[in-house]
C-alpha cells in the first residue's frame, strides 16, 4: 500500500497517541499535533515524523500547521480531528462558558482543520477526513448532554461532508467509539460542571458515580482502536460512520428500536400536517 501522511490533532496522549505509534510502526508519514510539542516527546525522532505545536481553536494556527505539514511532506492524505475533551454534568447546570469553551475545542477545532485542509485535498483530489465522534454523538445521556451536543455537531458535520466531498474523491468518516480504556474519565480529560443541583442527583449523579468507579474498566482496547483507523483509510469504499466497540453497537440498535417505536405511535399526527 502506498505510504500515507496523515495529520492527527490531540496526539499527545489517549487515542491520539495510540494512532500515532500505529501510523509510524505502519510505515506512514505523521504530522502529530498538540497543545505543547513538548508532549510528544514520547515520539522517537525520525524523517516520517513532524511533531507541531497546536492549539486547534487558534484557526491560524491551524493553517500555519498545515502549511508546515504540506511544506514538509507535500501532501496530507489523511486528517483525524480527535483534538476533544469530555465535560459532565446536567444540561441546566453547564454554564454558558462552559459550553462555549468545549464547543470551542470540539466542534469549531475541527472546522478549523477541515477548512486548513481541504483546499490542498481538492487540488490533489483525493484524501480521508476522520472526525472522531463518540457513543454519545449518536445515543444522548443524563449528563452527557452538552458534550454529546458536541459530538451530534461533528456528526452532522461529516454526513454533508460525505456528501459534498465525495465527487471530489475525498471520503469523510466519522468514528464512533465506547468507552476505551483511555485517560478520558480521568480529570485530566474530563471537565465537570462547578455547579450541581440537588434535583438531579438520581440522573446526572448516577452518571457521576458511574464515570468515577469505571475509568480504567472500560471494554475497549485503545491499541485495537488505532489498529482499526489503519484498516479504514486502506479501504476502497471506506463507510460514512464506524462505530467501535459493542457499547456503541448495542446503544445504537437500542436508540434505532426506540426511535422506530415513536415512528409509529405518532405516524398519524406525523402525517397530518402535509397539505
Amino acid at each position: 500500500m502506498a505510504q500515507k501522511v496523515w495529520f492527527v490533532t490531540g496526539a499527545s496522549r489517549g487515542f491520539g497517541a495510540q494512532i500515532a505509534k500505529a501510523i509510524l510502526a505502519a510505515g506512514d508519514r505523521l504530522v502529530a499535533t498538540a497543545r505543547k510539542a513538548e508532549a510528544l516527546s514520547y515520539l522517537s525522532q525520525q524523517d516520517n515524523l513532524l511533531p507541531l505545536a497546536l492549539d486547534v481553536t487558534d484557526e491560524k494556527q491551524a493553517r500555519q500547521a498545515v502549511d508546515a505539514a504540506l511544506a514538509r511532506f507535500g501532501r496530507i492524505d489523511v486528517l483525524v480531528n480527535n483534538a476533544g475533551y469530555g465535560i459532565l454534568g446536567a444540561v441546566e447546570e453547564t454554564s454558558a462558558t462552559e459550553v462555549e469553551n468545549v464547543y470551542r475545542t470540539n466542534v469549531f477545532g475541527s472546522l478549523n482543520l477541515i477548512r486548513a485542509v481541504l483546499p490542498a485535498m481538492r487540488q490533489q483530489r483525493s484524501g480521508h477526513i476522520i472526525n472522531i465522534s463518540s457513543i454519545g454523538g449518536y445515543g444522548a445521556y443524563a449528563g452527557w448532554g452538552v458534550y454529546g451536543s458536541t459530538k451530534f455537531a461533528i456528526e452532522g458535520i461529516t454526513e454533508a461532508l460525505h456528501a459534498e466531498l465525495a465527487p471530489l474523491g475525498i471520503h469523510a468518516t466519522v468514528v464512533e467509539p465506547g468507552f476505551f480504556r483511555t485517560d478520558f474519565l480521568d480529570p485530566s480529560s474530563l471537565v465537570t460542571t462547578r455547579s450541581r443541583l440537588d434535583d438531579y442527583a438520581e440522573t446526572v449523579g448516577r452518571t457521576r458515580d458511574f464515570a468515577g468507579g469505571h475509568s480504567g474498566q472500560q471494554p475497549g482496547d485503545p491499541a485495537k482502536l488505532a489498529q482499526a483507523f489503519l484498516r479504514l483509510v486502506n479501504a476502497p469504499e471506506p463507510p460514512l460512520r464506524l462505530p467501535l466497540g459493542t457499547d456503541t453497537l448495542a446503544r445504537i440498535a437500542e436508540k434505532n428500536v426506540f426511535v422506530e417505536k415513536e415512528l409509529e405511535q405518532w405516524r398519524s399526527l406525523s402525517v397530518s400536517t402535509d397539505f
